[in-house]
């Protein structure tokens, strides 16, 4: 995974965001998924694969986060 990859990357934010300033936007690239703040976007990235961003979303889907 690259930075020009996710610099091409469609950013977006959940459309639950009620614009207090404290949300993350996903950023979506061909094999990669990036996460960063929206107030910030000079501050960088997290980056990780598309499967484990799934597997993230399933596991915050399923409870099983403690």
């Amino acid at each position: 995974m690259t930075t020009v990859e996710l610099s091409q990357a469609r950013w977006r934010k959940s459309t639950r965001s009620n614009g207090g300033g404290q949300c993350l936007e996903v950023g979506y690239a061909s094999e990669t998924v990036g996460i960063r703040d929206t107030k910030d976007h000079s501050a960088g990235h997290i980056a990780t694969t598309r499967q484990q961003w799934a597997a993230f979303l399933d596991a915050i889907k399923t409870d099983r986060f403690e």
